[in-house]
């Protein structure tokens, strides 16, 4: 079993599939929507509506970049208050004609800049989260990679949480942790093992409902094998939502949030 540390580099590995993947591997006829109709369009989030099973849903996910290039344009995976902002105004959308909303998660966090501060970040991510926990849809979110702090928790507030066997999903990285414990950020390997950042630990927690495999008796699963189980239990959990009224659906949901 790879250490906490070892788990952290394969979150960040770019070689890890990018939320438009899993769009395209998981859903079809996906169409992607643009800008949050009230500053831009911010390439760090991509969304839109896609089919699961032939039924409608809309997905969600903050898009990393494989190469500098890509990186660039999707500002290394870390969404301005307008991402976040048009990820809220997909699932309003999808409250208004009752499409069940799924979100795909890979962000260190949001993007800590001047401009992003002035245009109100903080106040974009406490929104999406007040919004999120009354939409009247069932919400799955999947930690793919990277779940870093308010930057991930903003696209978080679901009625179920899956992780990815080896993501992490933590209040801020390792470095972060070491540079303000010990004044020392080269101790990050260290803070990854008390930090109790993946999935394993998360579950045991209850942080996280569901642990999707990535390897199977210490070998890799191959990815489309991968994609077609996290598919299939995909469309199980969401028949099972849809059953749900939507009164105990948000209760249940207010609930999972207030055991932590």
């Amino acid at each position: 079993m790879p250490s906490a540390n070892e788990i952290v580099q394969l979150a960040r590995a770019k070689e890890r599939p990018t939320a438009l993947e899993f769009f395209a591997e998981i859903f079809d006829d996906f169409q992607e929507c643009h800008g949050d109709r009230l500053y831009g369009d911010d390439e760090a989030i991509v969304g839109g509506i896609a089919l699961l099973d032939h039924k409608p849903v809309t997905v969600i996910g903050i898009q990393k970049g494989r190469d500098l290039k890509e990186n660039l344009q999707r500002n290394f995976g870390a969404p301005h208050p307008e991402g976040y902002r048009k990820a809220l105004r997909l699932m309003k959308q999808a409250e208004k004609f009752g499409r069940p909303v799924i979100t795909f998660i890979n962000t260190a966090g949001a993007f800590c800049g001047i401009g992003a501060e002035e245009r109100g970040e903080g106040e974009a991510i406490a929104r999406n989260l007040m919004e999120m926990s009354g939409l009247k849809v069932p919400i799955i979110a999947i930690i793919v990679g990277e779940g870093g702090s308010g930057g991930a928790l903003a696209l978080a507030v679901g009625d179920e949480v899956w992780m990815l066997e080896h993501a992490i999903y933590a209040i801020l990285s390792p470095e972060g942790f070491a540079s303000i414990l010990w004044k020392d950020g080269s101790r990050a390997p260290e803070a990854a093992e008390l930090m109790k950042i993946t999935a394993r630990e998360l579950f045991e927690l209850k942080i996280v409902d569901k642990i999707i495999a990535e390897t199977n008796r210490g070998h890799r699963i191959e990815r489309g094998r991968m994609m077609k189980e996290l598919r299939l239990s995909l469309i199980k959990k969401m028949n099972e939502l849809a059953q749900l009224p939507t009164e105990t659906l948000l209760e249940k949901r207010y609930q999972r949030f207030r055991t932590y």
